[in-house]
């Protein structure tokens, strides 16, 4: 009975969530699991390419949120991921972070407009703002300005994961943030511009048990159009039918499709377990693409319990639209091939 209690305290996602800005770029404590994720793809003058991933988990450790506690308590656990992917160098450099709210050590606060984990942080008005964040390899702070309203995925306020009521996430992107800044990198400043990409996901109910994990990608198309798409694995081998996407047109119109308006399959070459090249086809739209990442070494090895390993890296998009040439560059995430997904 009491470890029925402590899963009631969080809520879960229903239909009906309303959004509000800059509420709701913060922490939903009643929710059991929360990320904020920046990814992007940057040139310097010289066409040289960087991508980019900073990431701000909250992982509640079942523990009521709402009962008064000691700063130093964990009833939460803030995690972080770093990632810088060097073309031309062909390197991956990628560091994590692991704390606890503290007096101030990590959180996600309207009163100081930060989401942050140590030195690493966002910032919000009613659009992601900037990023600031450095390891002993490199210090990263780029700008952003935002071109489309926010996108919310799924149908009214929920994006379901599962059969049944709460098996669901909220979950809002800026899907077009142009961004401007610089890296300090191998002793040299880089100035950097492109396009980046942010999610913002809380939620309650994880995977499945016949659910192994998920491959995500989000695209960025140069005639101003976006897709994401995730495709939700089952132990069988199949495609799960809550495997979703949102596309968004030029003018930021937003159109959920189902598990059944797209089709993402893998063509061959892999890194490790992980396949890195894709074909993937949205038939009402006249989209057929193929994905090849430039650094296929973009794995994120976990170095804790709390961080397992993924892949999760820059990638680009060459195709046809209606029979038309299309090219874009992205991001895609790969979880589960390396042992099962906990949050």
């Amino acid at each position: 009975m009491k470890l029925l209690a402590l899963l009631l305290v969080f809520v879960t996602a229903k239909p009906g969530y309303r959004y509000e800005f800059p509420r709701d770029h913060f922490a939903h404590h009643e929710f059991k699991t929360e990320w904020w994720y920046f990814t992007g793809n940057l040139r310097d003058p010289s066409g040289r390419r960087f991508g980019f991933e900073l990431t701000f988990f909250r992982q509640a450790t079942g523990e009521d949120p709402r009962q008064p506690r000691s700063p130093w308590d964990a009833n939460e656990l803030w995690l972080a991921h770093l990632t810088l992917s060097d073309i031309e160098s062909q390197r991956f450099l990628h560091e994590e972070r692991i704390n606890r709210a503290g007096p101030g050590l990590a959180g996600a606060d309207p009163v100081t407009s930060r989401v942050w984990n140590g030195n690493w942080s966002a910032v919000f008005a009613k659009t992601p703002e900037k990023i600031e964040a450095s390891t002993g390899d490199f210090m990263l702070n780029l700008n952003f300005e935002t071109t489309k309203p926010p996108v919310v995925h799924g149908i009214d306020g929920v994006s379901q994961k599962a059969e049944g009521a709460g098996r669901a996430s909220h979950y809002v992107s800026f899907t077009r943030l142009q961004a401007r800044g610089s890296l300090q990198y191998q002793g040299r400043q880089f100035d950097l511009s492109g396009s980046a990409w942010m999610d913002h996901e809380f939620f309650t109910h994880q995977l499945e048990p016949g659910q192994t994990g998920w491959d995500w990608v989000s695209i960025q198309l140069d005639d101003n159009t976006e897709l994401m798409l995730f495709r939700l694995r089952r132990k069988d081998g199949s495609l799960d039918p809550y495997s979703a996407g949102t596309y968004v047109d030029s003018g930021g119109r937003v159109r959920h499709l189902s598990a059944a308006d797209f089709r993402m399959a893998p063509l061959g070459p892999m890194y490790h377990r992980y396949p890195i090249a894709w074909r993937i086809e949205v038939p009402s739209l006249g989209l057929d693409l193929r994905a090849t990442t430039p650094l296929p070494s973009q794995e994120l090895a976990g170095k804790s319990r709390f961080s397992p390993a993924y892949w999760e890296g820059a990638m680009d998009f060459v195709g046809t639209r209606g029979g038309k040439p299309v090219r874009g560059a992205g991001y895609l995430e790969m979880t589960g091939y390396a042992g099962p997904v906990r949050m």
